[in-house]
């Protein structure tokens, strides 16, 4: 672990009165979380390119729900 983030880590441990394995516990168990949502925001980015994938502009605007005819005027 780097001299700084232990540094820090300590820090915190002492702030908030526990044992620094807790500190590093939660960090890294956070850090996990994080890195995991990540990779499922990606994994659905990329289900959505590929399930749109073959749509034109034109359709993507209907799928969307843009109006593309002019409005009737009253």
């Amino acid at each position: 672990m780097p001299a700084d983030s232990l540094t820090e880590a300590q820090r915190i441990a002492r702030k908030r009165k526990v044992n620094l394995s807790t500190v590093i516990a939660e960090a890294l168990s956070e850090g996990l979380r994080l890195q995991t949502a990540a990779e499922r925001s990606e994994e659905v980015l990329a289900g959505y390119k590929k399930a749109f994938s073959g749509f034109s502009d034109e359709e993507m605007s209907i799928l969307d729900g843009v109006i593309l005819e002019p409005a009737a005027r009253r």
